[in-house]
C-alpha cells in the first residue's frame, strides 16, 4: 500500500491527491525550489570547507611575523 503524500503549510496538514490541479503544481514547485536549496546548502558547504582549506595552506606559506 503507498502511503498517501501530505503538504503541511502552518501547522495543517493536506493530503496532495485532495488538492486541486494549481495547488497540486504549486506543491510540486515548492518541492522542486526545497531540493535546489538544499543542494546550494551543500555546495556551499563544499565551497567553505575549500575555502578554509585554501586558507588554511596559505597561512603555512607566509612568513612568520612577530607582534
Amino acid at each position: 500500500m503507498q502511503e498517501e503524500v501530505e503538504v503541511t503549510l502552518n501547522g495543517v496538514s493536506y493530503k496532495v491527491s485532495d488538492l486541486s490541479e494549481e495547488a497540486q503544481a504549486q506543491v510540486a514547485n515548492l518541492q522542486f525550489v526545497d531540493t535546489q536549496m538544499a543542494d546550494l546548502r551543500a555546495k556551499l558547504a563544499v565551497y567553505q570547507t575549500a575555502r578554509n582549506a585554501y586558507e588554511s595552506a596559505l597561512q603555512q606559506m607566509l612568513p612568520r611575523t612577530t607582534q
